[in-house]
């Protein structure tokens, strides 16, 4: 038991703003006796203890302060204050009278604590220059509703920054709000390099939270430095195959100054220098060339003016663009060509490459590689057109084609007439002539009527229209052809369909009197057989179907208009024999 009054109360009670704060009050008396009454008191700034409640046994006073309406009191006689606030961070005092035990006291610290907002940063909203005179800005950073009072550090790459003269100059600010909440700001000035370019910064603020030190870290953030040109470069795209005539090249300048510098194109002409800024996308440090040809070789240079310290650097790159020239093709011999004669084509080129040649014909068949071609045995009829096909193999895609034409002469040749051509006295027709030659040839007809003549291919074909005379149908027409190295010529017969017609008639006739004559024979044989002329027996069909006896077979030959006669007479002669051998 204790021997004298004792309260016990925690040192410290902490409590987030807007939170409720529960302060305990224990005592013990000796020998368990009764208190008389509590009181509980805080502190005020002037140091001064302002009572907020009076407790005996029989009621309990709540005093008019400040609190009001926002303590409370517990069956433990604890005190709670609601809605605390900054402002509640102060002592508060639980005082116990115990009659002859006398009076005890004791207190508690109320820690108000609010964690601070996360931390915005904002870098420096210009670019930064390497050669800047000052120490530049580079950030600022700011947390705001925190307490206490927290602080805020600074962090390069992850490593803290701190104070140095000339070198890091970090400025903090402190602002109360009218809630008791502070709000901390701080700006950090260094001077930066060039390979801050990649550095990343962020702030960090520090608070007291249940005796230990917390923290809460910004976003990380790049800060836009200038620095000027160190390399320029200047290449050729696409740069994966040889150039050649007709691609679209572009010519692309890189610098890696920030920003990036004005750039300038120009090509060398003898010993001057053609400015094609002209050409050039604007602030783009890119040059098109479309479609390059011959002429497009050459030395370009790309300049670079730095913005940030006005100093100038340049670089060159050749272009070479492969071409293909002067394709010709020579004739050997080189006179004209007749019908049955040989040709040998010769193709040739000019390029800074080497060259492969391959000949094609007018269909697009390959016929053979290498520059020459040999034409053997000539006709009207051989493709007269060939292409000589020159390719670059080490430029992709670089090739040029030439054709030519072979003409061969010779004197006509007459490949197709309409005869014979069966016809109509007084009927009107059209009699047709086809001939190949070259030079192109005439036609001349034998006859008067209308020509008309047309090409089919290397053909000349005409078509006379005429009416059909007697004399016509007695002589028939000549088809002549002629040009300076020869003629030709032709003959149409003229058949009269009616002659035609009556000869087909005649040979109707004979073939249905054979029909007669076969149907004739055949009833003769049977009524012989019915009058037991001809012998059925079995010997009879032996001695019929023996292998001997093919020779006596009956055959009937259909050769003019004696058939009926010949037949009989055979009938007869074969009839007698027959019967002799069956008696």
């Amino acid at each position: 038991a204790a021997s004298k009054l004792e309260i016990s109360m925690p040192a410290v009670v902490e409590v987030e703003v807007g939170g409720t704060a529960r302060i305990e009050c224990n005592f013990y008396t000796p020998e368990n006796a009764s208190y008389t009454y509590i009181d509980w008191f805080y502190i005020d700034r002037s140091n001064r203890q302002v009572r907020l409640f009076h407790i005996t046994a029989s009621e309990t006073v709540e005093d008019n302060t400040d609190y009001k309406n926002r303590v409370l009191l517990g069956q433990d006689k604890a005190l709670s204050i609601s809605a605390v606030t900054v402002q509640d961070a102060r002592t508060f005092v639980c005082q116990v009278g115990a009659g002859s035990y006398g009076v005890g006291e004791n207190s508690t610290e109320l820690s108000v604590y609010k964690v601070p907002n996360n931390p915005e940063i904002k870098p420096s909203s210009g670019g930064i220059s390497v050669h800047s005179p000052e120490i530049p800005e580079i950030a600022k950073c700011e947390s705001k509703n925190s307490f206490p009072l927290p602080n805020i550090t600074w962090h390069k790459n992850g490593e803290e920054l701190h104070d140095q003269e000339n070198q890091v100059v970090i400025k903090p600010t402190v602002t109360r709000e009218s809630s008791g909440l502070y709000t901390v700001s701080s700006t950090l000035y260094a001077p930066v390099t060039r390979d801050d370019r990649l550095s990343q910064y962020h702030c960090t603020v520090h608070y007291w939270l249940q005796g230990q030190i917390r923290s809460l870290e910004s976003q990380k953030v790049k800060v836009n430095i200038f620095y000027p040109v160190e390399t320029l470069k200047l290449r050729v795209s696409p740069s994966s195959a040889p150039v050649k005539e007709g691609d679209n090249v572009t010519l692309v300048c890189e610098a890696d100054g920030n920003p990036p510098p004005i750039f300038t194109f120009f090509k060398k002409n003898l010993d001057e220098w053609q400015d094609l800024s002209s050409l050039a996308e604007p602030n783009s440090g890119v040059l098109n060339l479309p479609e390059v040809n011959k002429s497009s070789s050459g030395t370009y240079k790309c300049q670079s003016l730095d913005l940030d310290d006005m100093t100038e650097k340049e670089e060159a790159v050749d272009l070479v663009v492969n071409y293909i020239e002067g394709v010709h093709v020579k004739m050997e011999p080189s006179s004209t060509v007749r019908e049955g004669e040989s040709v040998k084509l010769i193709c040739d080129a000019h390029s800074p490459v080497s060259l492969q040649y391959q000949w094609r014909d007018e269909k697009g068949k390959k016929l053979v590689e290498g520059s020459q071609l040999f034409l053997n045995n000539l006709t009207f009829e051989t493709s007269n057109t060939f292409s000589c096909k020159v390719m670059a193999p080490s430029v992709p895609g670089l090739e040029q084609s030439k054709k030519v034409s072979v003409a061969v002469e010779g004197k006509p040749r007459i490949v197709a007439i309409s005869s014979p051509l069966y016809v109509r006295q007084d009927e009107v027709v059209n009699l047709t002539c086809k001939a190949i030659a070259f030079p192109r040839p005439t036609v001349h007809w034998s006859i008067n009527g209308t020509a008309h003549e047309y090409m089919d291919n290397q053909h000349i074909a005409s078509n006379l229209t005429v009416r059909v005379s007697h004399d016509l149908l007695q002589a028939g027409a000549m088809c002549r052809v002629s040009n300076k190295l020869g003629v030709s010529e032709k003959h149409i017969q003229l058949v009269d369909q009616k002659s035609t017609a009556e000869s087909q008639g005649v040979i109707i006739v004979a073939i249905i009197v054979a029909i007669l004559v076969v149907a004739v024979l055949g009833a003769v044989i049977y009524f012989l057989h019915k009058k037991g002329k001809i012998p059925c027996g079995r010997a009879g069909k032996q001695d019929i179907t023996k292998p001997e006896a093919r020779k006596d077979k009956i055959v009937v030959e259909v050769k003019s208009d004696k058939l009926s006669e010949e037949a009989g007479l055979l009938q007869g002669a074969n009839g007698d024999k027959r019967a002799a051998a069956d008696q």
